[in-house]
């Protein structure tokens, strides 16, 4: 077919939308999963169509908020809800199988300060305001081993002005990761990019933060023999490339 004779596509905004590498789904929903993703997810499904502070995202307001990026099957994120009553968490996580299960905690605690984007969190970091954002969480992400993968990796350059755009001075991104080469990846990254502080370079990584609520990823990785690694950074008030 000639070039000029080629249809325009229906949606040219389809041809732009990001590829989200990895499963949207795995087994079957139970029926009760089904259901509350037909029910429930609709009421805390974040709108990310144009810039709105997290507030607007929420049935009340909230003192301080947080996002949680790739959630799994959010043990920790309903942790952290349940504990910080006064924080609104938005998390991310485009595995449907992972958003049900938050779900079943979200409505069997009531949950009244959980978000949810079930897609890409880039699409949550792009709506997001300057400085509205207390904690962001990266746990356990997809290291994609191999180099050519490299690429897919949510700790890039363009990823990282992203948090440090959202997050106030002196808020926290807290990475943890069961992965060393991601680990010395993500600082190399970090340093890089200048905007956040490492706190307690010196310490002990593998010894999680106080209050640590875990997830379930994390425990197949200690049952495996695979020693996880914390780091802690706070958002400086500009960036200082290539130093943490």
């Amino acid at each position: 077919m000639d070039e000029r004779q080629k249809p325009a596509p229906e949606d040219a905004s389809a041809e732009m939308k990001r590829v989200v590498y990895g499963r949207r789904q795995g087994h079957k929903l139970h029926p009760r999963q089904a259901k509350l993703v037909d029910d429930l997810l609709p009421r805390l499904r974040v709108d990310v169509q144009a810039e709105a502070c997290p507030a607007d995202w929420f049935s009340q307001p909230f003192t301080a908020y947080a996002l949680e990026i790739g959630f799994g099957g959010g043990e920790h994120l309903a942790s952290r809800a349940r504990a910080q009553a006064d924080t609104g968490f938005i998390g991310c996580e485009p595995f449907l199988n992972g958003v049900a299960k938050l779900l079943i905690e979200i409505d069997e605690d009531n949950l009244a300060n959980i978000a949810v984007h079930d897609d890409d969190a880039r699409d949550v970091l792009e709506a997001l305001p300057e400085h509205c954002l207390d904690q962001v969480y990266l746990l356990y992400p997809d290291p994609w081993h191999k180099n050519r993968h490299n690429k897919r990796r949510f700790i890039s350059p363009e990823n990282l002005d992203q948090v440090f755009r959202v997050l106030r001075p002196g808020g926290r991104f807290l990475v943890a990761s069961d992965i060393p080469q991601y680990i010395d990846w993500t600082l190399n990254h970090l340093r890089a990019q200048g905007g956040f502080g490492w706190q307690d370079e010196k310490a002990d990584r593998r010894s999680p933060p106080q209050g640590w609520p875990g997830t379930r990823y994390e425990a197949k990785a200690l049952r495996e023999g695979r020693v996880p690694t914390y780091l802690e950074f706070i958002r400086r008030e500009r960036r200082q490339a290539g130093t943490l």
